[in-house]
């Protein structure tokens, strides 16, 4: 039965002396939705606009060093490992970027961005976050193009056909009679995370205008619902990963990040509500005093 989705055999466009990685192509891509989503959201809570383009210049670097270092620390063997390459750690373009690290260097490069810019990190955050999990399920799509990020082998009509990858070419590996050689078919848990991404998106969206949060809560709850879709998807999928108590790290780090959400929305709602209750008490004391 033919695949729905099949896996492309070339990940690279090379003109003239010029190579281009699509996985390259598709983080680029997510970042410029990412800034323009969060652009319209900032100025609707009353930002100025082009902010979010310079507080990027600082969270984008940032998040592409966290994402690698995420990597290679979580995933050392192909880099200091028995026969690895440490010069290797550094061809991001050949894919291996971990979210974890992303968001949180990101958010460190965002944070001190929005301390020069006197912006509220909070309200930036809630103004960004949805663009952040398109740009995610964007970029999500560089793992087709790398024939990577897979689940067990299936006969579903929806199976992902993977080639025998060479990284260092970004291409298909071919036989002795040049055709590419197919490893099987198998969930595409790449897009299985990319749809659950973009339902994620549009949720917070679709809650962000008809629930009136406190400022940081919509951001929290990014970081509580991703964790959600990442476990499911990690207990699926087939490729290699380093495990703790036979679980893969991620599911860990998963299970960390979601109760870090669920905390930080409490703890946020809670100051609100304190806030709240201050400044009435303030108005309160105020009129008796006239």
């Amino acid at each position: 039965m033919p695949t729905v989705l099949p896996s492309p055999t070339v990940g690279v466009l090379e003109i003239g002396p010029l190579t281009i990685h699509a996985y390259a192509l598709c983080i680029l891509a997510g970042i410029f939705v990412a800034v323009w989503m969060g652009d319209r959201r900032l100025r609707d809570r009353g930002g100025e606009a082009g902010v979010v383009l310079d507080v990027a210049m600082w969270a984008v670097p940032f998040g592409i060093v966290g994402g690698r270092l995420y990597h290679v620390i979580t995933t050392p063997q192909p880099y200091f490992g028995e026969g690895g390459s440490p010069v290797d750690a550094l061809k991001i373009w050949q894919g291996g970027l971990g979210i974890w690290g992303a968001v949180a260097l990101g958010a460190l490069g965002a944070w001190i961005a929005c301390r020069r810019y006197e912006v509220s990190f909070l309200t930036f955050a809630d103004a960004v976050v949805p663009g952040i999990l398109v740009a995610q399920a964007i970029g999500r799509w560089g793992n087709w193009f790398n024939n990577e990020i897979y689940g067990p082998a299936t006969d579903l009509p929806w199976g992902l056909e993977i080639h025998e990858w060479d990284s260092g070419a970004g291409r298909a590996a071919v036989d002795a009679a040049g055709d590419p050689i197919v490893l099987g078919t198998f969930h595409p848990t790449f897009l299985y995370e990319s749809l659950f991404l973009l339902a994620l998106a549009v949720l917070l969206l679709v809650l962000d205008r008809r629930v009136r949060f406190a400022p940081g809560q919509v951001m929290a709850l990014y970081i509580a619902g991703y964790p959600v879709g990442r476990i499911v998807i990690e207990s699926i999928r087939t490729d290699a990963a380093n495990t703790i108590l036979g679980l893969r790290v991620n599911i860990w780090t998963s299970v960390v990040v979601f109760v870090l959400g669920v905390v930080l929305y409490i703890t946020l709602g809670r100051r609100a509500a304190r806030s709240k209750e201050t400044n009435v008490s303030d108005g309160e004391n105020s009129t008796l005093t006239r």
